[in-house]
């Protein structure tokens, strides 16, 4: 099966697989790709490239085949029938990852705190790129002194404290991991920045723009139609939402399985037929544009950077967690490589009149 991704099993090519342990192929042939990250957590293999290897494994079209084992199929199935981001399910991914621990993520993250793609424009260094990335989404949404931001899913707190800072905007940033919300309220301490703790289902207030960085595959496909209905409710006539996202090209209603389990429990990649039904009558899509091969660069320096800070790291971690990222970081890398993940901004704009369905 891996001669067709150009793959061996011992060979040695930076991107083939070492085994290990035996049980290595019962995981991958029962589990797919769950099995298989789930044996690279347990030490039952190694690679030396795995980015490369994810994106073989790819293109080759043997991942497609990996969700066609019983476990992915039950699991879609599951997601097909529960809401998988209801409130109450949502907070599982605050707990279990954003909530890890706030030393681990910043030491990877850079200069600027941002969980998301930087914008690799004429640059290779990761702080660069962060920064033109949280410029240029403040001139897509045309920030002005005084603009009354929503930040939806405001992680650490960056991009508020940036447009509070350098546009003069009053922000209010809105979570619900605490770690997040503990580190972003000390962060934005003196800046024009209110956070809150809030599902999105809660809001209230009226605001002239609206920032959706790096938190829609936290909505789910059941609530895309919802959550556009309260960003509606929330912004001024005539305003301006800004959706930043990883994206899929075609509708899914379930996650990549070992994502779902080990990194964001529930989490679905949106399609832009998905997105499109979501905002008819609602808003106008004013601009939709796509830089997923930035996505690589930053995964690749957050890898760089949490390889570099382990040792500092490892006395506080089990060794689990470092394998835990390495992987995540150099498959997803390979994913975005492969074509088959894309990387969005999308701007919207509040339509005057709300069209029937």
């Amino acid at each position: 099966m891996l001669t067709h991704a150009g793959v061996k099993v011992g060979g040695n090519k930076p991107w083939d697989i070492q085994v290990i342990d035996q049980r290595f192929f019962r995981a991958v042939l029962t589990r797919g790709s769950l099995g298989l990250g789930e044996a690279y957590l347990r030490g039952w293999w190694t690679c030396n490239d795995l980015e490369e290897l994810s994106c073989r494994l790819i293109r080759s079209g043997l991942y497609k085949a990996s969700l066609l084992v019983p476990v992915a199929v039950a699991a879609n199935f599951v997601h097909a029938i529960v809401n998988q981001q209801s409130k109450e399910k949502a907070l599982r991914v605050a707990v279990q990852h954003y909530s890890l621990g706030n030393d681990i993520f910043l030491s990877f993250l850079g200069r600027y705190r941002n969980y998301s793609c930087g914008y690799f424009l004429d640059t290779d260094d990761l702080d660069v790129a962060q920064g033109q990335k949280l410029e240029k989404v403040c001139r897509l949404l045309d920030l002005r002194p005084g603009d009354r931001v929503l930040d939806v899913g405001g992680g650490w707190g960056e991009f508020a404290r940036y447009a509070a800072t350098r546009h003069g905007c009053h922000v209010t940033s809105v979570n619900i991991a605490d770690e997040q919300i503990k580190f972003a309220k000390e962060y934005c301490n003196g800046a024009s920045v209110e956070v809150r703790k809030c599902d999105y289902r809660d809001l209230t207030g009226r605001f002239d723009k609206i920032v959706v960085m790096a938190m829609l595959t936290h909505v789910g496909y059941k609530n895309y139609r919802n959550f556009m209905e309260i960003m509606h409710r929330c912004l001024e006539p005539g305003g301006v939402m800004l959706v930043e996202s990883v994206g899929s090209h075609k509708s899914v209603k379930d996650c990549e399985p070992w994502i779902n389990r080990y990194i964001f429990p529930g989490g679905m990649l949106p399609s832009l037929k998905q997105l499109d039904g979501a905002i008819a009558g609602l808003f106008s899509r004013k601009l939709l544009d796509e830089f997923g091969s930035s996505y690589v660069h930053t995964l690749r320096a957050w890898n760089r950077n949490f390889v570099q800070a382990w040792p500092a790291l490892q006395h506080r971690y089990d060794d689990r967690v470092r394998l835990m990222f390495e992987y995540f970081f150099q498959t997803v890398a390979g994913a975005f490589r492969a074509g088959y993940l894309l990387h969005w901004h999308i701007l919207l704009q509040k339509a005057e009149q709300v069209a029937d369905r």
